[in-house]
C-alpha cells in the first residue's frame, strides 16, 4: 500500500506549510481515514505526510498538527522500559537491510499503550529508506480479550475446585476406613463422586465447545432430527425426576418440514434452554414448536422452538448481554457459559437465536434452524 507522491511530495518541499489531511492510495482507489487502524507515514526526510482519523484518535493528536513535523515529534512513543523508541530504532540511519519493526506495545505520553508496527519502504534493497509506514492500534481490544480469557480461567478453576474436592475426600475416606461403613454409606459417598465426576466432565465439555466456537471449528454433523421427540424426551426426564407433568405444555404445529441438524448439539440446546426455564422460572413451561422462515438466504422454510416460563423474565436493562459469557442472571451458580454454547451452536447450524418477555411475562427463548440437507444429498 503506498501513498500518492503527488501530495507527499508538497508536503516535503514546504514542511510547515498547511499539509493535506492524509495521502492517496490510487493503487485502491482507499482514502486513509476508511482504514481501521490508524496510519501514520513519513517521507524520505521523515516528515510526516499522512496522518489518518484512526491515529487522531488512537493518539489525541489532530492531523493538522502532526503533518509536516518530523515523525520521532508527530509520534514520540516510548517502550515500556521509558527509552526513546525513533532513537532507539533510528529507521533512517539504522541497518541497511531492515525492513520492518514486527509489532510490540509502546507508550504514547502519558503513559497510554498502544501496539504499533512499522515498514520501512526502499526502492532498492539496501538502499535509503524513502518511505516509513507506522500501523497504530489501540490496545483496549486486546485487553477485553484477556479479561475474557483471565475470567473462563478463574471460573473454570472455581468450578473444578468443588467437585474435585468433593471426590478427592470421599475416595480418601473409603480408601482409609473402608471396613467402618455400611454398603448404604458407601453407596452414597460412590453416588456423590460419581455425580461430581459428570459435573467435571460437563465442565470440560463445555471448555472444548467454547474453544470450538471461538476458533470456527465446531462442526455440525446433520442427521434427520425430530424436534418433538427430542423435546418430549426432555420433559419425560424432568417427570421422572419429580417435576410435575402439568408444568410442561408441548405445542406442535403441523406439518412440520423435515429437519436436519446435529441431533446431541441440538439437545444441548434443548437441555440447557429447558433447564433454565425449570430453574429460573416459574409456573408452567411452554415449548412452542412450529414451521417458520428459514433464517437462511435461499431457503423457504426453517424450524421454530420458543420455550417460555411465567416466571420474573428477565430486566430488560441485561438482554442484551444474556448470550455472553458468564451471564447468570440474578440467581448465582453454574459457569455462566451455557448460553453463549446455546448461540454458538444455533448458529453454527445457520440459525438464529433471540430472547424477549413471554406472554405471561417470563422469559422467552426463540432458535430458529434452517431445515437443510448436507449437500451430498442436495
Amino acid at each position: 500500500m503506498s501513498v500518492g507522491t503527488g501530495r507527499a511530495r508538497g508536503a516535503q518541499d514546504a514542511p510547515h506549510a498547511p499539509a493535506p489531511r492524509h495521502g492517496e492510495v490510487p493503487e485502491l482507489g482507499v482514502d486513509p481515514d476508511e482504514l481501521p487502524d490508524g496510519l501514520v507515514v513519513a517521507d524520505e526526510r521523515g516528515r510526516v505526510v499522512c496522518f489518518n482519523a484512526a491515529a487522531e484518535r488512537i493518539t489525541a493528536v489532530p492531523a493538522e498538527e502532526a503533518l509536516g513535523q518530523r515523525l520521532e515529534k508527530a509520534l514520540p512513543l516510548e517502550d515500556l522500559e521509558g527509552r526513546r523508541w525513533w532513537q532507539l530504532t533510528d529507521p533512517y540511519g539504522g541497518l541497511a537491510i531492515r525492513r520492518r519493526q514486527p509489532e510490540r506495545n509502546l507508550l504514547l505520553p502519558g503513559g497510554r499503550e498502544v501496539l504499533v508496527a512499522a515498514r520501512y519502504v526502499r526502492t532498492e534493497p539496501t538502499g535509503p529508506v524513502r518511505r516509513v509506514v507506522v500501523s497504530l492500534r489501540d490496545t483496549e481490544a486486546r485487553r477485553r480479550t484477556e479479561r475474557s480469557h483471565a475470567e473462563l480461567i478463574a471460573t473454570v478453576a472455581h468450578e473444578l475446585r468443588s467437585p474435585l474436592t468433593s471426590v478427592k475426600g470421599f475416595t480418601a475416606t473409603l480408601l482409609a476406613k473402608w471396613e467402618r461403613f455400611t454398603d448404604d454409606q458407601k453407596r452414597l459417598m460412590l453416588e456423590t463422586v460419581d455425580a461430581d465426576a459428570d459435573r467435571v466432565t460437563r465442565l470440560i465439555a463445555e471448555l472444548l465447545d467454547i474453544s470450538r466456537i471461538d476458533s470456527g471449528r465446531l462442526e455440525v454433523r446433520r442427521q434427520p432430527v425430530d424436534i418433538g421427540a427430542a423435546v418430549g424426551r426432555h420433559i419425560q426426564a424432568y417427570v421422572a425426576a419429580g417435576q410435575p407433568a402439568d408444568r410442561f405444555l408441548l405445542r406442535i404445529e403441523q406439518p412440520l418440514p423435515s429437519l436436519w441438524a446435529d441431533p446431541d448439539k441440538i439437545d444441548q440446546v434443548l437441555s440447557n434452554l429447558l433447564e433454565n426455564a425449570v430453574r429460573h422460572g416459574e409456573g408452567t413451561v411452554t415449548i412452542d414448536i412450529t414451521a417458520t422462515e428459514s433464517p437462511r438466504e435461499g431457503e423457504d422454510t426453517g424450524t421454530s422452538v420458543t420455550v417460555s416460563d411465567e416466571g420474573p423474565g428477565i430486566p430488560e436493562e441485561s438482554m442484551n448481554r444474556v448470550f455472553t459469557r458468564f451471564w447468570r442472571g440474578s440467581k448465582r451458580g453454574g459457569t455462566g457459559l451455557g448460553l453463549y454454547i446455546v448461540k454458538g451452536i444455533v448458529e453454527a447450524h445457520g440459525g438464529t437465536i433471540t430472547v424477549g418477555r413471554g406472554p405471561q411475562g417470563g422469559a422467552e427463548f426463540r432458535f430458529t434452524l434452517p431445515v437443510a440437507a448436507p449437500a451430498y444429498l442436495a
